[in-house]
């Protein structure tokens, strides 16, 4: 590989200076550039990783032909949060390493709503909700927006987080089970949002992100909790249901 090549991809995870000092001073072991480099590493990942991140959800949706289970407050109280903080971040230029992964699970989260909508009878409305998602984010990205307002958005979401979570935890409770929730989805959530905060304190400094992805982490938590005891929910009362069957035969 050219010299040239190689620093130009270097380049793309690290700065000049990060760079002189790994290879030309060999110097490897320098602690800011090396947890630099572990976040923008962590933060490619998380992005790479984001696009299929709720494709275990959708993919579970569109077997069973149902969004059983999945609260559209909820899901649309996370589509604000991800909407607010991918708005928030690009417009103060933030790297994107730092937020990328939020433009695909806005775009994931916006489906799984769709398809809630979709399978519930209301094909119009779900054009409509998906529509209007992409709408409102080029609207707040397109630098019209004052960032008083962006800051308010941003700032808000630990609230819409904690409520959309809760609402989708009590409707687990309520329903004795997690429907279509999909185990993989949550535990990528969950540690995506682990990551995030280490990147977010690497990258952008900003206390509000940073206390964003850490309530984040507590609440998808929560959920994966739900998931993992309700695991065999669904299969028993499928079976006590054929033995009541027979039983009245």
């Amino acid at each position: 590989m050219a010299p040239s090549l190689f620093k130009s991809i270097c380049l793309l995870v690290m700065t000049e200076y990060c760079y002189n000092e790994f290879f030309i001073n060999f110097n490897f072991l320098h602690v800011d550039c090396l947890k630099a480099l572990i976040s923008k590493g962590l933060g490619y990942g998380i992005i790479l990783g984001s696009i299929f991140v709720k494709v275990p959800q959708i993919l579970k949706i569109l077997n069973a032909k149902s969004a059983e289970g999945i609260s559209l407050t909820g899901t649309s109280l996370e589509v604000f949060a991800i909407l607010s903080n991918v708005a928030y971040s690009f417009v103060n230029r933030y790297p994107f390493s730092a937020y990328g992964d939020g433009f695909f699970l806005l775009l994931q989260t916006a489906l799984v709503g769709f398809f809630v909508l979709l399978y519930g009878g209301k094909t119009q409305e779900a054009l409509l909700y998906f529509a209007t998602v992409l709408g409102f984010l080029g609207v707040l990205c397109s630098g019209f927006v004052p960032m008083t307002i962006l800051w308010t958005l941003q700032a808000s979401i630990i609230p819409v987080i904690v409520t959309a979570k809760t609402i989708q935890a009590w409707t687990n409770y309520t329903n004795g089970n997690t429907g279509q929730l999909s185990v993989v989805t949550f535990t990528l959530l969950f540690f995506g949002s682990l990551a995030r905060i280490f990147t977010s304190i690497q990258e952008t400094g900003d206390i509000i992100i940073i206390a964003t992805y850490s309530v984040g982490s507590f609440v998808n938590f929560i959920v994966l909790s739900q998931i993992l005891y309700y695991w065999n929910v669904p299969t028993k009362i499928k079976g006590k249901k054929k033995l009541l069957e027979k039983k009245t035969k």
